[in-house]
């Protein structure tokens, strides 16, 4: 059976989205995924990622974070 770990909860103030990250571990082992699901009211948007593009994602993520100013 497929586990889904759940990794994270967000809440984007602006458009009010809701954001959860999840882990996705297949039956049988081998490659684990990095699941985004995006519920904007009725809507959802999911997409699952392989770690090599989840951590290029993340440094992108990191790099504009940084670079923007503080209020």
């Amino acid at each position: 059976m497929t586990r889904l770990l759940s990794l994270a909860h967000l809440h984007a103030p602006l458009g009010g989205q809701e954001i959860e990250l999840q882990q996705i571990d297949f039956e049988g082992g081998g490659l684990s995924l990095l699941r985004t699901r995006i519920r904007e009211k009725n809507r959802f948007t999911i997409f699952d990622i392989d770690p090599i593009t989840a951590e290029l994602w993340g440094r992108a993520l990191l790099d504009w974070a940084t670079a923007q100013p503080r209020a």
